[in-house]
Parts: C-alpha cells; sequence; structure tokens
C-alpha cells in the first residue's frame, strides 16, 4: 500500500481504476485481482479513516466477502447481535430475541481497511479525482493514470457518478443522516444502559427516517438518518435528548455528529454503466429503501460488476457492460419508486397503525427485522 499519493510512486497504466476504497471498492478490486487484472484503487482519504455508518453487518455479508469471521474478530470489533428492541421514537417498543447471532456489529475505520488491504489491489491514497478525460478510447485521470475502465465507488458524492449524471431529470429522494461512534470510558459506561447484543431501532412519528443506538465492544455509536433532510440537526437533538431521559445513553456525549448522504435504490436515478465506466454501491445509489443500509447492495454490486467485467474481456463498451443493468434490476428490483400500499391512507392515520405496528412483537421481528432490515429470505451472493 502506498499512503499519501506520491505521483512519483503511482503506476501511469493499468488495466481497471476503482475510486473509491470502502466495501464496494474494494470487493470489486478483489474480484478483479483474482481474474488477474492490474488494479489499482484511488481514495481521496487516507487509510484507515472514520466512516459516518450505524455499522453493521449481516451473515449474508460475511458469506459474500468469504470472510473468516473467527480470525476477523481477533484483532477487530465484531460485536454479535442477537436481539432487536423497535419502535417509534417516545412511544411503545418492543424486544424481539435471537437464538443466535443474526448481525454482526463492526467499526468501518477498522471494516474498509481490512477490505482494502486484503483486495491485493495496487492503492493511492490521499488523492482526489480532480480530472476524468476521455483520450483515445481509455480515460486520463489527473492526467497522469490511463486506464480503459473506471469503477465509480465513492459513495454518494462519487466523481465518476457526477460525470455520468442521472438517467433523467426526475427528482430523487436523498437520505441524510447523523451519526456519531466513541468509547466507553470509565464513565460513560457507567451510564450506558444498552445492551451489547441488541440494536435498538426507533421509527420518526412521522415515519420519514428512524434513528438507531448499538453498542459494539468498547464503543457506542448513535445515530438518525432521513429522507426529509429539513431541521435534522433538532430531530437528532430530540432523539438524543429523549435516548438520555430513558437513561440508555452518558449525560454527555463526547464528540460531534457528522453526517452523511445517500440515495434509495430502486427510487434512485443514476445510471450505473456507460462506455468505460461503471458504478457500484452508493455511488449508483442501491441503499436498501425500508433500512438505508448500503453495505450488503455495495458489496453485491461489487460482486455483479466484477462478473461483468470479467466477461466483457478488454472490451468496454456500453454494450457490453448493459448486463450490469439487468443483474442490478434482477436482484434488487426494477428502476422507478416503489408502490406505496398505505399511500390513499390520510397521514395521522398512517401514522397511528404504523405506531400500533411497530409496538408489536410479530409485526417487529417478521416485517421490520427479518424483512426490512435483515433480508432473511434473501439468499447471499457469494462470488463466482
Amino acid at each position: 500500500m502506498t499512503p499519501g499519493g506520491d505521483p512519483a510512486m503511482a503506476a501511469e497504466a493499468c488495466d481497471v481504476l476503482v475510486v473509491g476504497g470502502g466495501p464496494a471498492g474494494s470487493t470489486c478490486a478483489w474480484q478483479l485481482r483474482r481474474a488477474g487484472l492490474d488494479v489499482l484503487v484511488m481514495d481521496k482519504q487516507a487509510f484507515p479513516r472514520d466512516k459516518v455508518c450505524a455499522g453493521w453487518i449481516t451473515p449474508a455479508v460475511i458469506a459474500s466477502l468469504e470472510l473468516d469471521a473467527a480470525a476477523y474478530s481477533l484483532d477487530h470489533v465484531m460485536q454479535p447481535v442477537r436481539g432487536f428492541r423497535v419502535g417509534t421514537i417516545g412511544g411503545a417498543e418492543v424486544q424481539a430475541r435471537y437464538g443466535g447471532a443474526v448481525s454482526f456489529g463492526i467499526r468501518r475505520c477498522e471494516f474498509d481497511d481490512y477490505l482494502l488491504r486484503r483486495s491485493g489491489a495496487r492503492v493511492i491514497l490521499g488523492e482526489p479525482v480532480k480530472s476524468l478525460v476521455r483520450d483515445g478510447g481509455a480515460w486520463l485521470v489527473n492526467g497522469r493514470i490511463r486506464t480503459p475502465l473506471v469503477v465509480g465507488a465513492g459513495g454518494h458524492f462519487c466523481p465518476v457518478a457526477r460525470m455520468l449524471g442521472p438517467e433523467d431529470g426526475a427528482r430523487q429522494s436523498i437520505v441524510v443522516a447523523q451519526e456519531t461512534e466513541f468509547r466507553l470510558a470509565g464513565r460513560e459506561r457507567s451510564e450506558c444502559g444498552i445492551e451489547p447484543d441488541v440494536v435498538q431501532l426507533y421509527f420518526c412519528a412521522d415515519l420519514k427516517g428512524y434513528g438507531w443506538c448499538f453498542a459494539k465492544g468498547d464503543y457506542l455509536n448513535i445515530g438518525l438518518g432521513r429522507e426529509d433532510s429539513h431541521a435534522l440537526s433538532a430531530h437528532v437533538g430530540r432523539f438524543r435528548a429523549w435516548l438520555r431521559l430513558r437513561g440508555g445513553i452518558p449525560r454527555e456525549l463526547p464528540g460531534k455528529f457528522n453526517g452523511h448522504a445517500y440515495l434509495l435504490y430502486p427510487g434512485s436515478r443514476r445510471r450505473p454503466f456507460d462506455d468505460g465506466v461503471v458504478l457500484v454501491g452508493d455511488a449508483a445509489g442501491l441503499a436498501y429503501p425500508r433500512s438505508g443500509e448500503g453495505i450488503r447492495p455495495a458489496i453485491e454490486s461489487a460482486l455483479m460488476a466484477a462478473e461483468i467485467i470479467r466477461n466483457a474481456a478488454g472490451r468496454y463498451t456500453r454494450a457490453r457492460l448493459a448486463p450490469y443493468a439487468d443483474r442490478l434490476a434482477q436482484r434488487f428490483g426494477a428502476r422507478g419508486h416503489e408502490p406505496d400500499a398505505a399511500g390513499w391512507l390520510p397521514p395521522d392515520l398512517r401514522q397511528s397503525i404504523a405506531a400500533r405496528l411497530l409496538s408489536t412483537a410479530w409485526f417487529a421481528r417478521n416485517v421490520v427485522i427479518d424483512r426490512w432490515f435483515l433480508h432473511a429470505r434473501q439468499r447471499a451472493l457469494v462470488p463466482g
């Protein structure tokens, strides 16, 4: 790994340039390296780096990554999750327990760094993409790196995604979130009433988002995301105050809340491919619509993209990359907003019914957790 991105040390050519070293970029690079391609990963930040994210992964993610969970947990945080507490902020709640671990809490600063190092790709860190120019059937990046294919894996604000632009002029709903993660010191630990193997999920009264609180090892993660960005900080502040009033979190939280944004699939309108370009993960707008989770779609899209790239055999035309969009639709659903079965109900009635359902043990476990958050019925996508 080459920290700092010294131009004198960087390669001038590669088979594939991956822009973004998160789970999507690292997974795609890992699979392409397995196929014998010369892959270069470029990221504007140095690794390990902090990443705003609730930070839990499912067994399906572990299977897709062929991750040795026991070995990983020896040197990294990997908190088993055996239960969820679900309800509305300020309202009733219910807890669902499972016989074993159904998810695992990880720290993104550790997880992303591990996957990037494991990928086997050459890496340029600390250098953003400043220019991306089509030059003789290839791409010239930052005026010095030539490649026939660029994989955009830089998240919601990925420069490659911005270059491609949306599929059409339709307005897209952007989810915005604020989150903090910090180590529990002596006093904070004594004031923290969060069970270490239970993720707490509390939906906003207007159903436009939810907050979470999750202890993993020596760390506590608290956050809230909404489809409506108006007064987000106020919503976060009220959520924090409510958690504190319940006695679940320390009275004073060290550090600040950091923000991020992402698009929900299939409502997002980003073009996932073009001549010599493929987008994966949040760069393609693939977060799950109900939970907002992006890690599993990021990794699965990377696996699909890597397979399409291998099959293209160096001829990365729009026609040869087009099957990627079909694979995304088959896995995550066709483009266009999902129909809202309860959209005809008055808002007040919808909220009343939802609050009752969210505090019902059957609905919380079988719908909210198993279907929306764990996607337990969908088999893991494993490397081909």
